[in-house]
């Protein structure tokens, strides 16, 4: 009788909570879904009518909607290879004895904390840029041409900015991993031969899958909406070159007017990425029941 109480009393506790969180997140969902199939246009506000599925057959039909979605897939694709591969060597480096090894680590997860917007402004102004950027001081200094990487590669651009602010998290949760492992483990493997090589392949890389799991799990849902980074820079050009799904979906509803093709193309995005959250929880369930 005594658990029983304890649980509802539980409940009761945790309600309040539950509630808000639902109505933080049906609300607006339920209303985006509601705009969905209205035509509904900020330049013509009084003009509000239902018009079905026609909202989602004109994004599904814009030019821009299959390029942004692969532009999408290699964004995120682009920014796990470099973040995973780049983190686990870096969480290798660090994990040593060294100098001043705290202040390296503070020095190493600090580009995680400037923000998107301030990332690519730097970026854009500062390293990148054609005429005065470091990459361009560099490219002169050794006889080379710069080159002006939001014209031509607008795409790998963002992709190295991003994934310059999301590898000290990679980084940081691999390192994690890695200080788990037991010295022991090492040390029976040094002394039966094994060389760096074989060490990190049959003994680091398996104890640090799950983290690096867990890394791609987190970065993917975040990286599905990266914005900033584009508006900033390239505002999704030349073209369509640089236009991620998110973007599209802001060229529809805020530069268009068009709040009825973009709730459609919101919805659309939601799927898209609730379809990527359950494959990738799959993934990360398999892994973590080894």
């Amino acid at each position: 009788m005594a658990t029983q109480n304890t649980k509802s009393l539980a409940r009761l506790m945790m309600a309040p909570a539950v509630i808000v969180l639902l109505v933080w997140m049906v609300v607006p969902l339920a209303m985006t879904l509601w705009y969905s199939f209205q035509n509904y246009n900020l330049l013509t506000p009084q003009n509000v009518s239902f018009v079905g599925f026609s909202n989602f057959v004109y994004f599904y039909t814009d030019p821009a909607f299959f390029q942004s979605i692969w532009n999408t897939l290699v964004l995120v694709l682009g920014v796990l290879l470099i973040t995973v591969v780049g983190g686990v060597a870096i969480a290798l480096l660090i994990d040593q004895p060294i100098f001043g090894q705290g202040i390296v680590r503070i020095l190493v997860i600090s580009p995680f904390f400037v923000m998107p917007p301030v990332a690519a402004l730097v970026w854009k102004n500062m390293i990148m840029h054609p005429s005065y950027g470091v990459l361009a001081d560099l490219a002169r200094f050794f006889g080379f041409q710069p080159i002006d990487w939001f014209a031509h590669y607008p795409l790998f651009a963002i992709i190295i900015i991003v994934a310059w602010q999301w590898l000290p998290f990679a980084t940081l949760i691999l390192l994690t991993a890695l200080q788990s492992l037991d010295s022991e483990q090492k040390e029976a493997a040094e002394m039966d031969g094994a060389n760096a090589f074989n060490r990190f392949i049959y003994l680091t890389l398996p104890h640090i899958s799950r983290a690096i799991t867990v890394v791609i799990l987190i970065q993917t849902i975040f990286l599905l909406g990266i914005y900033a980074e584009i508006l900033v820079t390239t505002n999704g050009g030349p073209g369509y070159a640089s236009t991620n799904l998110t973007f599209l979906i802001y060229r529809t509803a805020r530069l268009g007017y068009d709040v009825g093709g973009g709730a459609a193309g919101g919805i659309i995005a939601v799927v898209l990425a609730n379809f990527v959250a359950i494959f990738l929880m799959r993934a990360v369930g398999r892994n973590l029941d080894r």
